[in-house]
């Protein structure tokens, strides 16, 4: 059997703060093939973008992985990136070559102290081996590539010179620009207007493509799942809590919280006076939350089990899973109707 490109399996990530500890990832297990794009959604603070950090060994202290594997295949060997350390050699060479991050926040993630070329040609020089001038020319192309125009000249520039939906594409630049295997993207189109938007989403599809890159993609909007994502994964409070195909999710999204995302979902087909649902109340702190299940609180299907004890994630349909007690055939219940 061949090995997928990335391997997650019971990954846990725990910050230790004065008032306690926060579970901030719960066991989750995923795995991504070459050339195939999981898209991973959920609300600000589900574990989707510290989850992005553990992959790339970016979590410091208080935080850390506390349990589970991170496999990478890279060269034919597989490689534990929980065991890698930080800022040790191994991952240094994987980082930012074999896998590389757009980060959400382009203005904490360039450094302002040198210029964007500098910023650019650094990694291709170190990973590519290229000349400063071959590196320079990948720069240039990989600036017009997502849509930078008079890309010589913004060589010079320096991050604060740019606009924020520019700076965003400076570092979508730099995370293509060696090739990636995995391309790890964390909201990467959130300040960019639709047409470059629309643009960037072509460019990383193409990359897949013609490369094999595959991608996890990071993101709050549904309808850019929909364009990027051959499967996805729905997180809430640090758990997986609905694994399917973009398609079968899309068609029958079996979780509460994830049909609480479709029901946001803006359209241009609601009727006069029709309103859009929201999700009641808010996520609950992880450190208040110490049995049962999590979206407890805010289910519109909420019973006394539900309380008490946390659902597994089990298999509802063909490639189809659910932490959920209404469909509960992988928890030994047989499926109840919702």
């Amino acid at each position: 059997m061949t090995m997928p490109l990335l391997d997650v399996r019971n990954l846990q990530i725990q910050f230790n703060t004065g008032g306690g500890t926060i579970n901030a990832v719960r066991g989750i297990d995923f795995s991504l093939e070459n050339g195939r794009t999981l898209g991973v959604v959920g609300e600000s603070g589900c574990g989707k973008s510290v989850t992005a950090m553990a992959l790339m060994r970016l979590i410091r202290e208080p935080g850390r992985v506390s349990g589970g594997e991170m496999l990478l295949e890279t060269d034919g060997e597989i490689v534990d990136l929980a065991t890698l350390e930080p800022m040790g050699p191994e991952i240094r060479s994987i980082r930012g070559n074999r896998m590389a991050m757009i980060f959400q926040e382009p203005m904490t993630s360039l450094n302002p102290l040198h210029m964007i070329g500098h910023q650019i040609m650094e990694p291709i020089m170190l990973h590519l081996g290229l000349t400063r001038r071959q590196a320079r020319e990948r720069a240039i192309e990989m600036l017009i590539a997502v849509g930078i125009p008079a890309a010589e000249t913004r060589l010079e520039d320096y991050p604060h010179q740019l606009s924020g939906g520019m700076r965003q594409r400076v570092m979508i630049a730099m995370a293509l620009s060696c090739n990636p295997s995995l391309l790890i993207a964390d909201e990467p189109t959130t300040a960019l207007d639709v047409t470059i938007q629309a643009q960037v989403l072509k460019l990383m599809n193409e990359l897949r493509t013609r490369l094999g890159t595959s991608i996890v993609f990071i993101t709050h909007d549904l309808g850019v799942v929909a364009q990027m994502a051959d499967e996805v994964i729905v997180m809430y409070l640090g758990r997986i809590v609905e694994k399917a195909s973009v398609k079968e999710l899309f068609r029958n999204a079996q979780h509460p919280y994830t049909q609480g995302l479709m029901n946001s979902i803006p359209s241009m087909v609601l009727e006069k006076g029709e309103r859009l649902v929201p999700i009641k109340g808010t996520v609950p702190n992880p450190m208040s939350v110490t049995r049962g299940c999590g979206f407890a609180s805010r289910c519109p299907h909420v019973t006394e089990r539900c309380r008490l004890d946390e659902p597994a994630l089990g298999k509802t349909a063909d490639g189809h899973f659910t932490a959920c007690w209404l469909h509960d055939a992988a928890q030994g219940g047989g499926v109840s109707p919702s």
